[in-house]
C-alpha cells in the first residue's frame, strides 16, 4: 500500500550550524476535488525535515508555498546474506 499526501512548504529557518529546518502543512482547497479527497484522509498534519545539502536547502527556500506530493511507501526488511 501506498499513502500519498499533498503539502505545501510553509517556513523555511535556517539553523545555527548551516543547515535548513523546512516545515510542510497538508494543503486544502475546498474547490479542488482532489484536495476535497486528500482532506478525507490526511486533514491536518505536520512534517519537519532538517536540511544539511546547500542545494536541497535552496531548492526548499525558494520552494516557499508551492506544493509538493509526499509518498509513504514501506520499506521491505534487507535481506541478510
Amino acid at each position: 500500500m501506498q499513502v500519498r499526501a499533498k503539502m505545501t512548504v510553509t517556513a523555511v529557518t535556517k539553523s545555527a550550524w548551516g543547515g535548513r529546518k523546512v516545515e510542510f502543512q497538508p494543503q486544502y482547497d475546498q474547490s479542488i476535488p482532489e484536495d476535497q479527497r486528500f482532506q478525507k484522509a490526511t486533514p491536518s498534519g505536520h512534517i519537519e525535515m532538517q536540511i544539511d545539502n546547500p542545494p536541497v536547502a535552496e531548492f526548499f527556500e525558494q520552494s516557499l508555498g508551492k506544493q509538493f506530493y509526499v509518498d509513504f511507501t514501506p520499506v521491505e526488511p534487507a535481506k541478510a546474506s
